[in-house]
């Protein structure tokens, strides 16, 4: 068992912030809503990044803060690193609802 250190928010988050880089391989000890459980992380998790601590399905919310702050863009396994490459935010892009151009005033 790893001694990495990461935060996880808020109780209904699915997600954890590494407080320490974390490689790919670590195992991690996770404590949410009363449960235990050891976890496998995926891939390398640089300090300050997220990583899923359940897995997430495409479409569903990415919790943070107890808030939403994305959807998955694809499913996340538990384990995998959470980021642009796998989440869109929810609000607003003005440039893809309008197309590029809009939010020049054109």
């Amino acid at each position: 068992m790893s001694s990495y250190r990461f935060v996880i928010l808020n109780q209904k988050d699915n997600v954890a912030t590494a407080l320490d880089d974390i490689p790919a391989g670590s195992i991690v000890k996770v404590t949410r809503q009363d449960r235990e459980y050891d976890m496998t992380i995926k891939q390398n998790i640089e300090f300050g990044h997220k990583f899923a601590i359940v897995s997430i399905k495409k479409g569903e919310d990415i919790l943070k803060y107890g808030e939403v702050i994305g959807v998955a863009s694809s499913d996340i396994a538990e384990g995998e690193h959470v980021h642009v490459h796998n989440v869109e935010g929810k609000r607003g892009r003005g440039d893809k609802e309008h197309g590029d151009r809009s939010i020049l005033g054109v």
